[in-house]
């Protein structure tokens, strides 16, 4: 095989095993609808297991509630402190309601009240991917547990 050929060749796998992993990673991506439902069964966890069980079961990174490249965080609604939060436990016990995004966005005191006025709803801004450092868009669904002072939330990145 002349090494023209061979050039050719290797090219043409290339493209492929890109195209092959693009398509991958692209089914990787969480849904919107997954986000609204994931939160909505994480809130039915407190009524079936209890606040404390419930709690710990969304800490758990192997959970459900960990899925392709997002998962569901709990915080309360008075202070904005971390409940659980499976993908960076470190977060855990502090509040995020002065926290801003890139663009100087009060992105979890609009979680907060979202959660605190509507019950549920959408809030957009931006945030690094995990494992990443450069921050992307990102559209967060927070839904208020019933009866309760804290929520759910789960975000999908992109537009």
């Amino acid at each position: 095989m002349s090494k023209q050929r061979i050039v050719k060749s290797m090219t043409v796998l290339l493209v492929l095993v890109m195209a092959v992993w693009g398509t991958t990673a692209a089914a990787e991506q969480a849904t919107k609808e997954e986000c609204v439902a994931k939160a909505k069964a994480a809130a039915e966890l407190f009524k079936e297991i209890g606040r404390e069980a419930a709690l710990k079961k969304l800490n758990e990174k192997e959970s459900e509630y960990v899925w392709k490249d997002t998962y569901v965080f709990v915080s309360d609604m008075k202070i904005g402190t971390i409940l659980a939060h499976p993908v960076n436990p470190g977060l855990i016990g502090k509040s995020l309601a002065g926290i801003k995004d890139v663009n100087g966005k009060l992105f979890f005191a609009e979680c907060m009240t979202t959660a605190k006025n509507e019950g549920e709803g959408w809030i957009s801004y931006m945030w690094p991917k995990p494992g990443e450092k450069k921050p992307s868009p990102k559209n967060t669904y927070v839904y208020r547990v019933p009866g309760d002072t804290i929520f759910m939330g789960a975000g999908v990145y992109g537009n």
